[in-house]
């Protein structure tokens, strides 16, 4: 993930269809967008979910349709050559190819075929440890989703995570008992959390963005925001919060049938998204209280001095009926009235006239 910025992975999922032309068309709009990677999903639908397994409520009430999940996803299924096609025309187009693997097939062709230089792993694999620890052990960056799950899961997940980058394998595996108070800081340049609210679209009165800073105080790693919600507000509050990874689902357009369409940016929004995000990005800045360069230059305007009100004889007696406090502010600042006030002038000063700095 780049430093001092923030990641914009745009979300295409499975929003080709299955359509590899279509998925083309996706790079083509996240590129011209300005986004930093794009982000597909690479699954076998036969290793994903048994035969039996229903579509979850979105995806019903998203398709007006209710058939298993193995049909489903069969239908939004790419081929590995196709998924090698699209690697090298996001290296074309100048932006990073990812992809979430959905099974151990798929991750293994990822991993060896595709080489990814992150891992994006779902909120429906939080806390399938074993999973977890065979994206460890790749050695590769991760990006973790923490959709439907808690402290206590995210906790688990990330120790799962710790012991596959230590090369430990899953079958030698044995769960820490005391996950929560456990020191993660070995994994502060390796993993990135995501805050996440798994529904398509979700409310906003469902994403809890405070929890950006909630598991960045807890775990002390840099946390991110992958957001389901309509419309662009949520994604940029993120952002203002220190969200370092921001992921955004978008599509070709929102009239095609799908189960994430209806939930996705379309492409002039997907473009508003990311330079909204790049000046959120600007206006936060330094955490360091200080005249800006430009702002030197207005002080003068701006700011005020010690001015004298009406004439002043040399001899006179500085009082608050003789001085005044007017722009502009390149004279002696406001506080130093008090300094001059029962002193005698050392000259004759015109009325609006600066009170000389030798006065002090």
């Amino acid at each position: 993930m780049k430093s001092n910025s923030i990641f914009f992975i745009a979300e295409a999922g499975v929003n080709h269809n299955g359509s590899l032309i279509n998925a083309k068309k996706l790079v083509d709009i996240a590129s011209e967008a300005g986004a930093d990677a794009i982000k597909f999903q690479i699954f076998d639908h036969s290793l994903i979910a048994t035969s039996n397994t229903q579509m979850a409520n979105y995806q019903k009430r998203n398709l007006g349709s209710n058939y298993d999940q193995q049909k489903m996803l069969k239908e939004l299924e790419l081929k590995e050559s196709d998924f090698k096609i699209l690697k090298e025309y996001c290296s074309q187009k100048n932006i990073e190819f990812l992809a979430t693997a959905f099974d151990k097939k798929s991750l293994d062709f990822l991993i060896s075929e595709l080489n990814p230089r992150i891992l994006k792993i779902a909120s429906g694999d939080l806390t399938n440890l074993p999973f977890l620890i065979e994206h460890a052990n790749s050695e590769k960056q991760i990006i973790l989703s923490t959709g439907m799950g808690n402290m206590e899961e995210i906790s688990e997940a990330l120790f799962a995570l710790q012991e596959g980058y230590e090369g430990k394998d899953s079958r030698d595996f044995k769960m820490n008992d005391d996950c929560m108070e456990y020191d993660f800081s070995a994994l502060k340049n390796k993993v990135t959390i995501l805050q996440c609210t798994t529904d398509y679209p979700a409310r906003f009165e469902d994403l809890n963005l405070d929890c950006v800073n909630t598991i960045r105080d807890k775990f002390n790693l840099n946390v991110g925001f992958s957001d389901h919600s309509l419309g662009i507000e949520a994604s940029i509050a993120a952002a203002a919060l220190g969200a370092t990874i921001i992921e955004k689902h978008f599509t070709i357009s929102r009239d095609m049938v799908g189960p994430d369409h209806s939930s996705s940016l379309e492409p002039i929004e997907l473009k508003a998204l990311i330079k909204s995000i790049k000046n959120v990005q600007a206006s936060i800045g330094l955490n360091i209280k200080a005249a800006t360069e430009q702002e030197l230059k207005n002080m003068p305007q701006a700011r005020k001095s010690v001015i004298a009100k009406i004439e002043i004889k040399q001899g006179d007696f500085f009082t608050f009926e003789n001085l005044i406090i007017k722009r502009p502010g390149d004279g002696l600042y406001p506080k130093m009235i008090w300094d001059l006030i029962g002193k005698r002038s050392s000259r004759d000063y015109n009325a609006d006239e600066k009170i000389s700095s030798e006065e002090l």
